[in-house]
């Protein structure tokens, strides 16, 4: 093991170990020859090979969970923690963590390589640092981590000039089958070294992205208040303690960066602040009970952007790329993009009482092309952020130039860094993947400074919804950076009107360079199609509102969010949203309906047909007109057109309305009511329903005329029939009642009276009797010569007015 020993932890050569072990044999041959064959040498020359193939892969893994301070100065001390776990199936002994520095990286690409897996676990780094700085074990059980620190004066790393060391965290021991040490296992990671500051600091923008997912639905409460519902109680996990966005927020106001947000995250913060729904199985909804924890959240945003520079993007953060290459065939896509532009301001400026910038626009992972810039800038932005790997340098530069860039037509392109911004990309749940891209982010920025001594405004645009482990890595990196010192923190206003590089490239890619990656993500150009007959819906449904407000509000901001950038990878979901928006749209389009009628007969020649219109709306509607149109006029003639009625309903009435109908010939006609805005645009489906006519002759009237005379003469005769019996009846008990004392004149007068009565009574019954019938038999003359074009109505007509407001509708 000389060799080994002459120089910690490298392996010898498989040849070195073949002329060691060879020379071993040959001075014991007289010893072992009865007991070696010689054909086992080769044998065991593999077995070793092998093994040494095996450990180049490393068969211990090594985690470097933290590495304090992450950019050293003179006199302080780097300590590194972390844990070896043996993944093997051999127990290493002798084993021993311990620190190797490489020489320093003199570009960046040169960090990207040393990044990376190496073949030998030991190449480009020296002999560990101090036998005296390890941490040792005296066996690695396979499958069991064990934890190890290590403490090294940073004087002691014998680091030379500024620059970036590949720092090794190795890992050495033996096995049963290589007994001898070696190197089973290595992490590689950087070391920032620039004690004494940069001569230039470079000017350096962070974005903090405030960016989460659709949320709320397009329904609205029937109350005053139109209590919102939500999609589901995801958002309220993202704000609650611990949660993602609670993260960004706790970690971000104590960062000197820029704060990009989605008003409708804010918008959507603050309804659960007040009374919500949130959507539970079909189309059932239970109260949201989340309102302190939105409060607490929105409070302390508030106090984190106060005095910050914040950039709102437009409602919902539409995808611009997919707008750009599906979106503008389709008629009012453009027009949903600057509603949503215009309403960002508004929205952060009453959330979070501070002005927001809405001059700059972000398309996915700053991905641009020529129509991803026309689209952006269409609505007012004339800032795009892309990102170097797309707007990419095609001349000689040496350094990274600065983030601005003027590409024609006034519009300036902030291109961030790419090898910055990338940096916190996968999973950063686990802390030594955090760590190794904390130092990583650190290099890259401190190399970037080593370039050049021209000062450069250098932007970092991360992935818009970086998780809370992806959110600690890069407050972590930001905060070491800020006290580094080669970096100086700017805004994202500032670096967009920094002097641009003269020699940077200006040029937008083609169309045919986007990623086919992400193209395969965008929306299709069904979905703005989708969008275009939702808004059509709505404008012919906003017309016939009293309070537009309660319905065009909700659904333009839902149609906002069907175009929302966060749909990207969930085209199910997204389709499923849009088609929720529309259906609910028609719920509420079909509440404003004319009422089913049956069979309706009309005995006579003219007559009225009502129908109704039933408004089940909370509002109010007007601009409505209603017609009844005949599909036989020859048969059954509605009143013109001219004449058809406005129609105006209270919130939750009806109302009805009598159409004059004339018939001209006996049968069954079909007639259709349908609703229309003022307009002349059909509103709502058609009620079609049958009228039958049936004409009544002079000829059955004078029947019936006859019959009636022939009941009242009879019933004249029963009366005075009647009268007369009670006259004599009368007299015959006024003579028995007589008194014997009484006159025989008087009682002869009194008979006398008494017949004299009745004589009058029934001649006063004759002449009635003799007039009834002159005045029947003259009325029955006068329909006799009636015709029956006359026009005189057989069914009274009813007035054509609307019935009024008045009445309620049942639920």
């Amino acid at each position: 093991m000389a060799e080994a020993a002459d120089f910690p932890g490298m392996s010898p050569s498989p040849a070195r170990r073949w002329l060691r072990r060879t020379g071993a044999l040959l001075a014991g041959a007289p010893l072992l020859a009865g007991l070696l064959q010689l054909p086992a040498l080769p044998a065991h020359a593999d077995a070793a090979a092998g093994v040494k193939e095996a450990s180049d892969k490393g068969s211990v893994s090594v985690a470097v969970d933290s590495l304090s301070p992450a950019v050293p100065t003179d006199g302080d001390t780097v300590t590194v923690s972390g844990t070896v776990t043996n993944k093997g199936k051999q127990a290493v002994t002798e084993a021993h963590v311990g620190l190797r520095v490489g020489s320093a990286l003199t570009t960046r690409s040169a960090i990207d390589d040393a990044a990376g897996d190496a073949e030998d676990l030991s190449a480009g780094y020296s002999s560990e640092v101090g036998g005296k700085y390890v941490a040792k074990f005296a066996k690695l059980t396979p499958g069991v981590a064990e934890h190890f620190s290590i403490s090294v004066p940073v004087d002691e790393l014998d680091l030379g000039d500024d620059g970036v060391y590949p720092l090794g965290v190795s890992l050495s021991g033996e096995t049963s089958t290589q007994q001898w040490e070696q190197v089973l296992g290595i992490q590689r990671t950087f070391l920032p070294w620039q004690p004494d500051g940069a001569d230039t600091a470079t000017k350096t923008t962070v974005l903090w992205p405030l960016v989460s997912t659709v949320h709320m639905t397009a329904e609205t409460g029937s109350n005053a208040s139109q209590t919102p519902v939500f999609l589901n109680d995801d958002l309220a996990e993202e704000i609650a303690p611990g949660g993602r966005l609670d993260q960004l927020l706790s970690l971000g106001k104590d960062l000197d960066v820029t704060w990009v947000i989605d008003p409708d995250l804010l918008a959507s913060v603050d309804a659960m602040t007040g009374s919500y729904r949130v959507r539970a199985d079909g189309d059932k909804t239970t109260a949201g009970t989340h309102q302190a924890v939105a409060k607490k959240w929105l409070a302390a945003l508030q106090d984190a952007v106060a005095d910050k520079e914040v950039v709102a993007l437009p409602f919902a953060d539409p995808d611009l790329a997919s707008l750009a290459h599906d979106g503008t065939g389709v008629s009012g896509s453009l027009s949903q993009f600057k509603a949503a532009t215009d309403v960002a301001a508004t929205t952060v400026e009453t959330i979070l009482h501070v002005t927001p910038s809405t001059d700059f626009a972000w398309p996915v992972d700053g991905a641009v092309d020529p129509s991803i810039v026309k689209v952006a800038t269409s609505a007012g932005a004339d800032k795009v952020i892309a990102r170097s790997d797309s707007l990419a340098e095609t001349g000689n530069l040496s350094y990274t130039p600065s983030a601005a860039r003027p590409i024609g037509g006034g519009t300036t392109a902030v291109v961030a860094d790419a090898r910055l911004s990338k940096t916190f990309q996968g999973d950063l749940t686990n802390a030594s993947a955090s760590t190794l891209a904390v130092q990583e982010f650190l290099a890259q920025s401190l190399a970037l400074n080593l370039q050049t001594h021209k000062q450069r405004s250098i932007v970092v645009a991360p992935q818009r919804t970086p998780t809370a482990g992806q959110a600690q890595a890069m407050a972590a990196a930001v905060t070491a950076l800020q006290d580094s010192g080669w970096s100086q923190s700017q805004d994202l206003t500032t670096a967009a009107r920094a002097k641009p590089d003269g020699d940077a490239t200006t040029k937008v890619p083609s169309r045919s360079s986007y990623p086919s990656s992400l193209r395969k993500q965008e929306l299709p150009k069904s979905a703005f199609e989708q969008i275009a007959a939702t808004q059509d819906t709505l404008d012919s449904f906003k017309v016939i509102l009293t309070d537009k407000s309660r319905v065009v509000t909700p659904f333009g901001r839902a149609m906002n969010r069907e175009m929302s950038t966060s749909w990207r990878g969930r085209s199910t979901s997204a389709s499923t949203f849009r088609q929720g928006v529309q259906s609910y749209l028609d719920t509420l389009t079909d509440q404003v309906k004319l009422i089913d009628k049956s069979e309706t007969k009309l005995s006579g020649r003219s007559a009225t047909i009502p129908v109704t219109v039933q408004n089940n709306l909370v509002q109010g509607v007007h601009h409505l007109v209603l017609r009844l149109t005949s599909t036989n006029d020859t048969r059954l003639e509605i009143g013109g057109h001219d004449s058809d009625p406005r129609i105006e309903v209270s919130g939750g009435h009806s109302t009805t309305v009598k159409f004059t109908a004339s018939a001209h010939v006996n049968g069954q006609t079909t007639v259709i009511a349908q609703l229309y805005t003022e307009d002349g645009q059909v509103y709502g489906a058609p009620v079609t329903f049958d009228v039958k006519v049936t004409e009544i002759t002079a000829t059955v009237m004078l029947v019936i005329g006859g019959g009636v005379l022939l009941l009242v003469l009879a019933g004249f005769r029963m009366y005075t029939q009647r009268k007369r019996a009670a006259a004599r009846e009368a007299q015959e008990t006024a003579a028995e009642d007589a008194d014997g004392t009484e006159d025989a004149d008087d009682a002869a007068h009194a008979e006398e009276s008494a017949a004299a009565d009745a004589d009058g009574a029934r001649g006063t019954s004759a002449d009635a009797e003799d007039r009834t019938g002159e005045e029947s038999a003259a009325r029955s003359g006068a329909d006799a010569q009636e015709q029956p074009s006359d026009g005189t109505a057989d069914t009274a007509a009813e007035s054509t007015a609307p019935s009024g407001t008045g009445e309620r509708v049942d639920r």
